[in-house]
């Protein structure tokens, strides 16, 4: 996969691309849908595929007291888009001019001029231009006459293990983890979400417990809701090194301010490796792919009762991660 990262490298798109626009956070199974189709276009017309994507978030650059959070920083980003066949990866950053653009202006001006492609692959609930006054209907209008064609992908739907159907957007996902959903949070990535961010060295308290774990600093995105949870931990010399490694090892993952040892301690989130006492990590990436929730935050009467609730949890994060494959 070949990434453009300026408006001047754009001239190396070859000429009759298929074209899919979108910001792709979380690349979830609505986003990989759309791809698919795109690329599945792509093979019959024999062209490459190319996404267009937005670096920050176009909310954050022209309203950054309304941008959502993030659930996949720009490498993870990379990496999963690669995975799904994409032929070039357009990162558009610091846009303000572009994302001020009219809806006819943005096709002019630059789609047609810079990028050139001859299928757009959307979602049916796709926006575009100024105050995201282009939609669909809009594109659909403005594709005959310039020659390019639109292909609409309808919105995925999907049914949780509670019955309830939702429609797949980062917006629910950012909202399932939020509330600790983070099983439901996976069924719609189609993978377990990946928070990543440095170690850095803890207080020691889990190690005095007997349960040593690595403390990440706060990363730059979306943190599940405080709890317990099962998953699998991923360590690295660098954050390109935690988006692409496979070796994944089982963990429980703690997000909380460790009120059993006083009120005054911000936010940890910490991982302990089961079954494997690594050495001092200090420096390196750890990312947490979080599988389900086990339990709520809470208060216990001494270090002795959590350590046994530890334990538990241990044996409760086995057996969630036995049935992963």
């Amino acid at each position: 996969m070949k990434v453009l990262k300026t408006v001047s490298e754009l001239g190396q798109l070859p000429d009759g691309c298929v074209l899919t626009i979108g910001n792709f956070d979380g690349v979830h199974i609505g986003h990989q849908q759309n791809i698919k189709v795109a690329r599945d276009i792509a093979m019959l017309e024999r062209t490459s595929l190319a996404v267009m994507t937005f670096e920050p978030h176009p909310v954050a650059i022209l309203h950054p007291e309304k941008a959502p959070g993030v659930l996949t920083p720009l490498p993870l980003k990379i990496h999963l888009l690669q995975n799904c066949g994409v032929d070039y990866l357009i990162i558009l950053r610091d846009t303000t001019s572009l994302l001020r653009l009219s809806p006819t202006d943005f096709i002019d001006k630059f789609l047609l001029k810079d990028v050139r492609p001859k299928v757009l692959v959307e979602g049916d609930d796709f926006n575009f231009g100024a105050n995201r006054a282009g939609n669909i209907d809009t594109l659909k209008q403005m594709a005959e006459p310039d020659g390019f064609s639109v292909v609409v992908v309808p919105s995925k739907l999907v049914k949780l293990h509670t019955g309830q159907s939702v429609r797949v957007s980062s917006t629910t996902i950012r909202y399932m983890l939020q509330s600790g959903h983070v099983a439901d949070a996976a069924f719609l990535f189609g993978r377990p979400y990946r928070l990543i961010g440095k170690i850095t060295p803890g207080r020691g308290k889990g190690r005095q417990l007997g349960f040593p774990t690595l403390n990440m600093q706060m990363p730059s995105q979306i943190i599940p809701q405080e709890g317990v949870y099962a998953g699998f931990a991923l360590i690295g010399d660098s954050e390109e090194d935690v988006c692409c490694s496979d070796n994944r090892l089982p963990s429980v993952f703690s997000i909380g301010q460790a009120i059993t040892f006083g009120d005054q301690h911000s936010q940890l989130i910490e991982a302990h490796i089961l079954d494997a006492n690594l050495a001092d990590m200090s420096g390196k990436w750890l990312a947490m792919d979080f599988v389900d929730r086990i339990r709520t935050q809470q208060r216990f009467e001494s270090p002795e009762i959590l350590a046994a609730q530890i334990a538990k949890d241990c044996d409760s994060a086995k057996q969630i991660l036995a049935k992963q494959h």
